[in-house]
């Protein structure tokens, strides 16, 4: 069972909404804060920019800006090349490895050809390296009212101070955390002095194995700033995942189902 520091304070379902794919790389958030986002910043960016897409539908004034230091030219030569020997090889491909080949070019038209959003070849660290490594206190330096989402396979927990201290320009905070198990405390020490974000929703990750409890070791969060959208600080009740909100990030597995530890009847 998962403690209960990680037990979403409530918000009603019609106040929430999905944006991005029913699969992996869809994330739950507050509705009301749509609106009033002018800038998505997206830590750890892998071959996936459904969800920036989808807002930008919902929100064509809003901006991305993107870090990821593993996609360059070598990732996308490495990609293609892999797609083509697989044609090769089976002398067929299947509809997502056709979608494959052209993600390349998805990519140029979202984050090149003069457009507003932009990727950066800049790793998430807490120290700047010219060329190389940026601090969220850098890339925040003049940005406010923001999204800031977070996939960076565990070096999320050296960043945690600077999203703390930077917690009041945030709208949104959405941000995966890996091995929970092994970093619960800071997980807990993360939720407990944050006094601007409120976790408001968590989904399991099912493309990671269970503990010994059948618990997921990869969390999705949401966290809603309380002084850009104000709620009723009340721990939720509901049951996750939820239903037409949540979906399988692999879809050939089954979902978490969470259970918290308050979760538990006395007799």
């Amino acid at each position: 069972m998962l403690p209960k520091h990680l037990k979403p304070f409530h918000i009603n379902n019609e106040n929430l909404t999905r944006v991005g794919p029913k699969l992996d790389g869809g994330y739950i958030l507050d509705k009301r804060i749509i609106d009033i986002t002018e800038k998505i910043i997206t830590c750890g960016l892998n071959d996936d920019w459904e969800f920036e897409k989808h807002f930008l539908k919902i929100n064509p004034s809003c901006e991305v800006m993107a870090y990821d230091h593993t996609i360059n030219k070598k990732f996308w030569i490495k990609r293609f090349k892999k797609d083509i020997l697989h044609f090769f090889l089976f002398k067929k491909l299947k509809l997502r490895k056709i979608i494959s080949i052209f993600k390349y070019y998805d990519y140029i038209n979202f984050f090149k050809n003069k457009n507003k959003n932009k990727h950066y070849e800049l790793k998430i660290s807490n120290k700047n390296i010219k060329n190389k490594e940026i601090t969220i206190n850098k890339i925040l330096t003049n940005h406010d009212n923001l999204i800031l989402k977070i996939d960076i396979e565990g070096d999320e927990y050296n960043i945690l101070k600077q999203i703390l201290n930077n917690s009041k320009k945030i709208n949104t905070l959405l941000i995966e955390f890996h091995d929970i198990q092994k970093n619960m405390n800071l997980i807990k020490e993360f939720i407990e002095q944050s006094s601007d974000l409120k976790l408001i929703h968590i989904h399991g990750n099912n493309h990671s194995c269970v503990d010994k409890n059948t618990d997921p070791n990869i969390i999705e969060l949401t966290f809603t700033n309380i002084e850009k959208i104000k709620f009723e600080q009340k721990i939720t009740e509901k049951k996750y995942p939820i239903e037409k909100l949540d979906y399988k990030n692999v879809y050939r597995k089954n979902d978490f189902i969470l259970k918290f530890e308050d979760d538990v009847k006395k007799p």
